[in-house]
């Protein structure tokens, strides 16, 4: 556990991995993206250990409770014990539906290896 009392929530956002950098952070705060107790937050808002922060990205809503905070972007093993995901089960299969048809490649189970010709020119007619 950190010694911080407070940090930035564009930073803490951006130091466990919610955001790839720490400008999309902030303007995502900027732009209303950001909520905490269902008000906008400003990118400089101090934030403490157990609040709870609801995030729009990408058209889904996450939500995650702070149980650490971090100042400096760590790997994605360190970060996680930093936060709490809340987001509810049909936000994440929305999520996992919309990666799945998104893929650009084709999803195989696992173990079955690469493809065959045969096994290719089926998924090509089947993609027609």
């Amino acid at each position: 556990m950190s010694n911080l009392k407070k940090v930035r929530i564009d930073k803490w956002l951006w130091a466990v991995r919610i955001f790839k950098s720490r400008t999309m952070a902030t303007n995502a705060c900027k732009s209303g993206k950001v909520k905490i107790d269902e008000s906008n937050v400003k990118p400089s808002l101090m934030i403490e250990r157990g609040a709870i922060i609801n995030v729009k990205k990408e058209g889904f809503n996450l939500e995650y409770k702070v149980v650490d905070l971090l100042d400096k972007r760590v790997s994605a093993t360190l970060a996680q014990p930093c936060y709490e995901n809340l987001t509810p089960e049909s936000e994440l299969n929305k999520f996992k539906d919309w990666y799945m048809f998104n893929k650009q490649v084709e999803f195989r189970e696992k173990g079955l290896g690469r493809p065959t010709k045969r096994d290719r020119r089926n998924i090509d007619k089947f993609k027609k």
